[in-house]
């Protein structure tokens, strides 16, 4: 029995000795008092220990919008091959992933619309070289008095109709990639690529028969820079300039971070999403982006001069944040502020704070 209360007192010992050393509520309490918004810190080493004040700060900050994108062909960089008219393919000339160049043969089709457009250029060709020579002899005989100036006119006339006929039978043939000058009769037409880039898509086969309603037989592309497509909410429009960089990141690619500058940013916004398209080029000499791929995207803004403090400085209400900004030695004011974000243990303000203001900066919450 002895032993068992020997025990119980000394339990007794060890919790008051706790709680004289530990100070409670009450004390922190009675160390200020409050006025509306206005707190006073009396002269407590207890409450003076526990909270630090700190001088608020400006760094150099940039603005981060991160979103959703996904990987898209730039247009001018990207061809659908298609038949100018029905025919049938009699040659192919190119591969999947075959490296093509401006002009670069693709595939070869006779049809009868080519072959009558053919007829119509040498008709025309004919004729106009039967009406020069025409010309030609009317204005030798003129001038030996042989024949009449009526006649040459007439001539003259029938020449520049001719000629006309020749260079309209001539561009319908341009029309088709071909060189009129280099032609032969019941030639097939041959299919060349509008630029330079990679075969991405082939469904050319040797003896098909392709209609001239056909989407695309073929597709060639050139991919060393892509665009990437990000739909921006409109609150954060404001920060993403053209030119502006950026960097995307591809769940398939973890390790990897792809650098780009925003090319064009939509005038008008997408009234079911709220948000606009923007769009960046990025170099892929590498190939890593893949058409279709979805990509986080990180916009930077330009760096700018901003408010900082520290992250524990800051205090929740119900409805917003707050910070005690030093009026006197031992006054504060419970002040409201606009964050922008919180980083790395510090906080950036967009309104509510200046530089040089003295705030605390830790415990705080002791004056809640």
């Amino acid at each position: 029995m002895k032993k068992r209360n020997l025990l119980l007192n000394l339990l007794m010992l060890i919790v008051l000795t706790t709680s004289c050393n530990k100070p409670s509520n009450e004390q922190v309490t009675a160390a200020y008092t409050q006025k509306g918004d206005t707190v006073f810190i009396s002269d407590s080493s207890i409450l003076r220990s526990k909270v630090k004040i700190a001088e608020v700060e400006e760094i150099p900050f940039a603005k981060e919008v991160i979103t959703a994108g996904t990987i898209q062909p730039i247009p001018t960089q990207f061809a659908y091959i298609a038949p100018p008219f029905s025919g049938r393919v009699t040659k192919s000339y190119i591969k999947l992933g075959q490296k093509v160049a401006v002009n670069t043969p693709l595939f070869e089709i006779i049809s009868p619309d080519f072959t009558t457009a053919q007829k119509e250029f040498f008709k025309s060709l004919s004729e106009r070289d039967l009406a020069r020579k025409d010309m030609k002899r009317k204005e030798d005989l003129i001038k030996n008095g042989v024949s009449s100036q009526k006649e040459q006119e007439e001539a003259a006339n029938a020449l520049h109709i001719a000629e006309k006929e020749y260079e309209n039978a001539y561009a319908a043939i341009k029309l088709f990639q071909a060189n009129p000058e280099d032609m032969v009769l019941g030639q097939p037409l041959i299919i060349r690529s509008p630029i330079a880039g990679n075969v991405i898509e082939n469904n050319l086969v040797t003896g098909q028969f392709l209609n001239n309603d056909t989407e695309h037989v073929a597709i060639v592309a050139d991919l060393s820079k892509v665009w990437v497509t990000a739909q921006v909410k409109e609150k954060d429009i404001r920060f993403i300039h053209v030119d502006d960089e950026m960097d995307i990141h591809m769940s398939a690619l973890p390790e990897n971070s792809i650098m780009g500058k925003v090319f064009h940013i939509d005038e008008a916004i997408d009234e079911e999403t709220r948000s606009i398209k923007v769009l960046s080029v990025c170099d892929n000499q590498q190939g890593l982006l893949k058409l279709g791929m979805y990509a986080t995207v990180h916009f930077l803004d330009k760096p700018a001069t901003v408010i900082s403090i520290p992250e524990k400085a800051l205090l929740q209400s119900e409805n917003t944040s707050y910070v005690f900004v030093q009026s006197a030695p031992s006054t504060f004011i419970k002040t409201p502020v606009q964050v922008e974000v919180t980083r790395d243990g510090k906080a950036i303000i967009v309104d509510g704070l200046k530089k040089g203001d003295i705030i605390i900066s830790e415990g705080g919450y002791y004056l809640k």
